[in-house]
């Protein structure tokens, strides 16, 4: 084999495991700070839990995240992102949208609606409970249930 024909071939081969990747949604990270991020940006594709608090080291806002950080998978599994805002000078979007009073949690649905604010910390079975009762999720449980097996 001439070394062009194998360049060609080895590229050809190549060509469509680069189009799959470009294609593939890149993943969200499950936890993240709220800077200049918007609700909007998560409309339709991921459910906001929202912690605020004046400070990090409030001891709400610490038991809060010890708790979302045990359990990753249950979170993940109902499309959650964990958006964290602690500093209130720096008046987020996200801030000045749902405008907290002090420590805060907040769940936002697919829909870009606010479901639930909680002045105190939450576990996550009780989120990913409260979660399963709304009416998207329950579509989204019962396609789960109806799609084939793979």
């Amino acid at each position: 084999m001439t070394p062009m024909l194998r360049i060609a071939l080895i590229a050809l081969l190549a060509w469509p495991a680069t189009a799959v990747a470009a294609t593939e949604p890149e993943e969200t990270p499950l936890f993240m700070e709220a800077g200049e991020l918007t609700l909007d940006e998560f409309l339709w594709l991921k459910r906001p839990v929202i912690v605020f608090a004046d400070t990090p080291a409030d001891p709400r806002f610490q038991m809060q995240m010890n708790a979302l950080r045990d359990r990753p998978d249950d979170l993940r599994l109902r499309d959650v992102v964990v958006i964290t805002d602690t500093d209130p000078r720096a008046s987020s979007p996200i801030r000045r949208a749902l405008r907290p009073r002090g420590f805060m949690l907040v769940i936002v649905g697919k829909d870009g609606q606010v479901k639930m604010r909680k002045p105190q910390p939450w576990d996550v079975r009780e989120i990913s409970r409260s979660i399963d009762k709304f009416p998207l999720r329950q579509d989204e449980i019962l396609e789960r249930r109806a799609a084939p097996a793979r």
